[in-house]
């Protein structure tokens, strides 16, 4: 399985975000673990950084983004992501920009919070409950 991770899942777990860290960190440990392979957009990573970097200093975001790409594969964003972005016409382009890396990798689901923001995708678009959930009955 291949999960495209968005960067609100991560962050929930990075800044200990109640009530969504436990089950955003669950799914970070399926990933760890190998069950899933996880991935994440090009722009998370700088996201990631700069957000942790602005809130807990340099070296703790240096060292989270580290440790994230010890797990997680990053895709790409080009000129044909940003354009692909484009044409999806989500209400939020970050949010089309994840949808778009996640269809180039041909992800089997992309992890989100806020899965309602990525209607008609091309990939399926899970919350960090919903995925666990159906793992469960696997």
């Amino acid at each position: 399985m291949r999960w495209l991770v968005d960067v609100n899942v991560i962050l929930d777990v990075l800044a200990d975000r109640e009530p969504w860290a436990e089950h955003s960190a669950r799914v970070l440990e399926l990933v760890e673990s190998g069950r899933a392979e996880g991935v994440v957009a090009a722009h998370t990573v700088t996201t990631l950084h700069y957000l942790v970097a602005r809130h807990g200093g340099r070296e703790l975001a240096t060292t989270s983004v580290r440790k994230l790409l010890r797990v997680f594969g990053v895709v790409p964003v080009d000129e044909d992501r940003l354009l692909h972005a484009l044409d999806l016409d989500l209400g939020d382009f970050e949010d089309a920009v994840q949808a778009a890396c996640a269809e180039k990798i041909r992800a089997d689901v992309l992890v989100t919070r806020n899965a309602d923001d990525f209607a008609g995708v091309g990939v399926e678009v899970l919350s960090p409950v919903e995925l666990l959930a159906g793992m469960e009955g696997t």
